[in-house]
């Protein structure tokens, strides 16, 4: 059985400087985080690798989902759980040949269209945002706001993970619009304390419903 988690924390380096993505993952997890994306864009892929399993270590330590944000390479070399695509990365049936049907694959949209094609392509889950305004992603689009998700989440068969600009203040009336997790970026890696940021964003999803 495949565990896709409700709360995804997205390591980065580059929002802040810090953490390593590992520290990050140990952070995030202690605070209750049940999935860690392994976010870079940049660098050597030796040295993503490197980073890479170091938090799959991490991960497996704590019985935690360790995804790889867009390196299908990286992910396998890693041993990760799974990866998450955006509509211009890997394709996601060449990344299901290759990863296999036990892996987690998990897409990007930010419309009903480009949702139902994560799903119609073999998606477990898709993530869907920029819900709120965002800094974390220059390419994130403009915001849509809680009706458009709603609408959507009542279309689609695979569990819709909120992300963009989701904070503990706003991450309740995403559950309740329908979605099954949140995933956050700056929410949790730029703030002082990482691990209570997380436990802050466990309260508002979990108490919401």
């Amino acid at each position: 059985m495949k565990k896709i988690g409700k709360i995804h924390i997205l390591t980065d380096v580059v929002v802040q400087t810090r953490f390593s993505h590992a520290e990050l993952a140990r952070r995030a997890i202690a605070g209750g985080a049940d999935t860690i994306q392994f976010r870079q864009k940049t660098g050597s892929t030796r040295a993503m690798i490197e980073a890479g399993c170091e938090i799959r270590e991490v991960c497996r330590n704590a019985g935690v989902t360790f995804l790889v944000n867009d390196r299908v390479d990286v992910a396998l070399a890693c041993e990760a759980d799974g990866v998450h695509l955006g509509q211009d990365d890997f394709p996601i049936p060449m990344a299901r040949a290759l990863l296999g049907r036990d892996r987690i694959i998990g897409g990007s949209g930010g419309s009903l269209e480009e949702i139902l094609k994560c799903q119609e392509e073999g998606a477990d889950y898709a993530g869907f945002g920029p819900v709120y305004p965002t800094s974390s992603k220059s390419d994130a689009g403009p915001a849509s706001g809680i009706e458009p998700l709603k609408g959507l989440i009542s279309r689609v068969s695979i569990p819709i993970v909120a992300i963009g600009g989701i904070t503990p203040d706003n991450a309740g009336d995403v559950m309740k619009a329908g979605a099954w997790g949140v995933a956050v970026i700056s929410a949790v890696c730029c703030r002082e304390n990482p691990e209570e940021a997380v436990r802050e964003l466990v309260r508002a999803v979990f108490s919401s419903g």
